[in-house]
């Protein structure tokens, strides 16, 4: 099992990925200045996986170079633990709101979830169903305020009479 030392909690739910064609070429640039060659597999607005010819350090921090239909993204990442020799994960450290806005177009694009349609439909019938109560109460308060009025009148004309 991996953690992360990040300081901000995780969200209960997974973000949003867009998974690729892997005809998705990347360039990382290392501190040192080195650049290696690379295909984008996964995106998410907080990492995503890379195919590359060999495997990087853990924790190494790069720069992450790429063009998408919505847009380039230049950002900064760190090498998560490879899943295999080919395949390896990063997460953004750092990455500008036109670059996430980027991506998030992406993944709109490319990536409809399931669940997520579902939550909003969930939420949608809930939020229905609180306007159903107001409605309601509205209605009762109209309805007793007649009943009163009448009442009061029926009260009137049994204790005085009908109008002459």
């Amino acid at each position: 099992m991996m953690t992360s030392n990040s300081s901000q909690p995780r969200p209960p739910w997974r973000y949003p990925r867009a998974h690729l064609d892997g005809n998705n070429p990347v360039v990382l640039r290392f501190t040192n200045g080195q650049r290696l060659a690379a295909k984008l597999r996964v995106l998410s607005v907080t990492g995503g996986l890379l195919s590359l010819s060999k495997s990087i350090g853990e924790g190494s921090l790069v720069r992450l170079m790429f063009v998408t239909e919505t847009g380039s993204v230049l950002a900064g990442a760190e090498m998560l633990y490879p899943v295999s020799d080919a395949l390896q994960p990063f997460r953004f450290i750092s990455l500008s709101t036109d670059d996430q806005r980027h991506i998030t177009a992406l993944i709109g694009e490319t990536f409809q979830s399931k669940s997520e349609m579902a939550w909003i439909a969930k939420l949608r019938a809930a939020s229905a169903q609180q306007q159903e109560p107001a409605d309601w109460w509205f209605k009762l308060a109209g309805v007793t305020g007649l009943i009163t009025v009448g009442s009061a009148i029926a009260a009137y004309l049994l204790r005085f009479g009908p109008l002459r």
